[in-house]
């Protein structure tokens, strides 16, 4: 959105000396001291919090406003009005008389080279902070941590990952995952030993930095699409024998394997594909000469789309309408739709794009189910996202009804149990926060960036899901299902 308010609004210089120490990421509330979503005003370059944490940003704008009852009010004090400032996290700017993100700058490009400057702020913080904190985690207590549960102390067993500055999307993926390959082992097995206040995973987040140009600097990042960037990387580097195999000669090889070994993804089997790997077939039907196409693809993970009808149902407890929950959204995802006019299908019989119908069939499933419901929406200008809540079961999740050949299943094959949920708070995708639940050896922990406490299942049921990964169900005597 072009801002009409920046000439009166941005008026610090870029290299202000107001600003606070330390890295702008890190920079606290003037107000409440919260380090969590920071925004600095271009005005005044004081800081506060965001308004999804106790919002002193936007009553700081809201306070600027309040006329002057004892002095008259000078020309320049009615041009300052301290309407826009910028996230020290991602550098995006708000307006808060447009109620608005900013596109355009000032004549001078102000806003630009303040962004620069916190820029230079963050990169140069972080390098310095980088020995302090090595030192921090040589000398911290190797005493376990100590959690009371029904009156007994009890050794807690887990490890926090401290935040790198806006590293929770990061964070959630591996808490949820611990069930690059040296450094995510020795994170992995960090988390579990509850040695260590916090463990701090600054090798591997340069290695991601390094193989991962996308997730390079401070900025807020999708979970989702990091667990991704992540799965594929290390199964190219668990891939040995590929080295120096061009991707195409192998995905032309992968064209002509069977449905039962494509799973592989692109050439060979690794411990990922092992444990993530599945396989759907996809059906194609042309609705004018009725020619059906089929193809398998492997999946690592499923994205699920919450049905439209749901989207305005936003706790669980809210009585508008039914409740959305995770069949809900399975069913919709394998339904049988008709494509529309921009995805008309090329039909060889035909020889020309067809109106047609397509239906999704889950022909092999994976180990670890991971459904990633997709809560992000590009619109105009932002990605929105849908904040209803799914109801989701802790056990006895049934797949069978999803499979293409269900009475080749055996009856435990199918069920699946959950095993962690990584949840995002905020409303944007480029903003809020990410935490994880998991559970080991029966008890269920909440996982936020450093801080772990032992929750229970109560609690895991009520969260709103961003990704769930749910634990094929070794045979045993059943429960209740889905």
């Amino acid at each position: 959105m072009e801002c009409p308010h920046l000439g009166s609004s941005v008026c610090i210089a870029p290299d202000s000396a107001k600003f606070p120490q330390g890295s702008p990421s890190s920079w606290c509330c003037s107000v409440c001291r919260s380090n969590k979503s920071p925004w600095v005003c271009l005005t005044c370059s004081s800081v506060h919090c965001g308004r999804y944490v106790n919002g002193h940003a936007k009553k700081h704008y809201e306070d600027a406003q309040i006329p002057m009852t004892n002095h008259k009010k000078t020309e320049k004090q009615e041009k300052v009005q301290h309407t826009v400032c910028m996230d020290c996290s991602s550098y995006s700017t708000y307006c808060y008389r447009c109620d608005d993100f900013v596109v355009n700058d000032t004549k001078l490009g102000l806003v630009q080279k303040v962004r620069e400057h916190l820029q230079n702020l963050e990169n140069s913080a972080f390098t310095s902070d980088r020995h302090r904190k090595r030192k921090l985690l040589e000398n911290s207590s190797m005493n376990s941590k100590l959690l009371k549960v029904n009156g007994s102390t009890t050794a807690l067993c887990a490890t926090g990952l401290r935040n790198l500055g806006n590293t929770c999307f990061m964070n959630a993926i591996l808490q949820s995952l611990s069930s690059l390959v040296e450094e995510f082992r020795k994170t992995l097995c960090a988390l579990w030993q509850g040695s260590q206040t916090a463990f701090s995973p600054e090798s591997l987040f340069y290695v991601v930095w390094k193989i991962m140009p996308n997730f390079r600097g401070y900025q807020q990042q999708d979970a989702h699409e990091f667990m991704r960037y992540l799965l594929d990387h290390l199964h190219l580097e668990l891939q040995g024998g590929f080295n120096g195999v061009s991707r195409s000669v192998i995905l032309q090889e992968n064209s002509s394997l069977t449905a039962s070994s494509k799973c592989c993804i692109n050439g060979a089997s690794t411990v990922v594909t092992a444990i993530f790997g599945g396989i759907l077939q996809n059906e194609v039907n042309c609705l004018i000469c009725g020619t059906e196409s089929r193809k398998f693809d492997p999946f690592l993970d499923l994205s699920l789309d919450i049905p439209s009808q749901f989207r305005n149902k936003r706790t669980k407890n809210q009585e508008n309408g039914p409740m959305c929950t995770l069949r809900d959204c399975l069913r919709s995802f394998t339904d049988l739709e008709e494509l529309d006019e921009t995805e008309l299908y090329m039909c060889h019989k035909c020889k020309k794009k067809q109106k047609s119908t397509k239906k999704f069939w889950i022909q092999k499933l994976p180990k670890v189910l991971c459904l990633h419901l997709k809560r992000f929406h590009w619109t105009a200008y932002l990605r929105n996202k849908v904040d209803t809540y799914v109801e989701f079961p802790l056990r006895g999740l049934d797949m069978k009804c999803y499979l293409l050949e269900p009475e080749n299943s055996g009856p435990e094959s199918c069920l699946y149990d959950l095993a962690a949920v990584v949840v995002h708070h905020g409303s944007g995708v480029g903003s809020g926060h990410y935490t994880a639940y998991a559970a080991h050896e029966g008890r269920w922990f909440h996982f936020n960036d450093s801080t772990v406490t032992l929750t229970d299942e109560e609690t895991v049921v009520k969260a709103k899901a961003y990704i769930l990964f749910y634990v094929e169900r070794q045979a045993k005597s059943g429960s209740d299902k889905l």
